[in-house]
């Protein structure tokens, strides 16, 4: 049996988001999953995969732009095969707390697109984190990484297990 083949698209700006999604990627693969990560951008044709697992990150209560986009762009692909989603944003432990619910766009997108999940994981704004707004939390000391490995590791499990079922 061919292993199942999916794929991890992500729209981030900074590099936090990316980096979740090659967590998810790795945990994936430990799997015996053939997982491909890209940039959402970069995304034009979902026909290939036997699930999508799609994130962004958070920016002011919306999802980055490349991940909407990505959404639309491949959303009648989409519909028809198991779709996960991501976001990541909460530059503070929130994430780690509570489940955070989608918000209102991405609730939107799943309801669309059919959906199985979503989460929320913590962000991050570093020193390393470019734009003068990223720089002023730092400053204030309002920036760190707030992203869980090991939280997405497990999440990325789930995936894979509910993929050995998938049809």
């Amino acid at each position: 049996m061919n292993a199942k083949r999916v794929l991890v698209a992500y729209g981030s700006k900074h590099g936090a988001t990316a980096g979740i999604a090659d967590e998810i990627g790795k945990a994936l693969r430990a799997d015996g999953i053939d997982a491909v990560v890209l940039p959402a951008d970069t995304v034009t044709d979902v026909s290939g995969y036997d699930g999508v697992v799609l994130g962004g990150a958070l920016y002011a209560g919306r999802w980055n732009g490349k991940a909407r986009r990505c959404a639309r762009r491949n959303a009648e692909q989409l519909r028809d095969r198991p779709l996960w989603l991501f976001s990541s944003g909460p530059v503070d432990d929130s994430a780690e707390q509570r489940d955070i619910p989608p918000v209102p766009g991405v609730a939107r997108r799943m309801e669309k697109l059919g959906a199985r999940e979503h989460v929320t994981f913590g962000g991050a704004v570093t020193a390393e984190t470019s734009g003068r707004i990223a720089r002023s939390m730092v400053r204030h000391g309002k920036g760190g990484d707030f992203r869980n490995p090991t939280r997405v590791r497990a999440w990325a499990h789930h995936i894979g297990s509910e993929l050995g079922t998938a049809r």
